[in-house]
């Protein structure tokens, strides 16, 4: 999860498409030029450890857009395909 966030503050669609499943992944992905991100906070986790094979991520993230701040707050599901944790979907 830290990782793709970081990847949405650097605007690296490569690396965010790698990590997502094949099944739910776009064709492409486009930026908002004047989205300045500010921060990931961590809510919760459940099963994603080593053993597992599915696990979510809460979490928000916060991001200004025209000065003006907003707030994505999201339950991510991710998958373990291929021994790699890629991102199914998020609610």
């Amino acid at each position: 999860m830290r990782s793709r966030y970081t990847a949405y503050t650097l605007r690296n669609s490569d690396y965010l498409l790698g990590t997502w499943h094949p099944a739910y992944r776009p064709a492409s992905l486009e930026f908002m030029t004047d989205q300045k991100w500010l921060g990931l906070k961590i809510m919760a986790i459940a099963a994603g450890q080593v053993g597992d094979d599915q696990g979510n991520v809460e979490f928000v993230a916060r991001y200004k857009i025209a000065g003006r701040a907003h707030r994505l707050h999201e339950i991510s599901q991710f998958e373990k395909l291929g021994g790699r944790w890629v991102y199914l979907h998020g609610e």
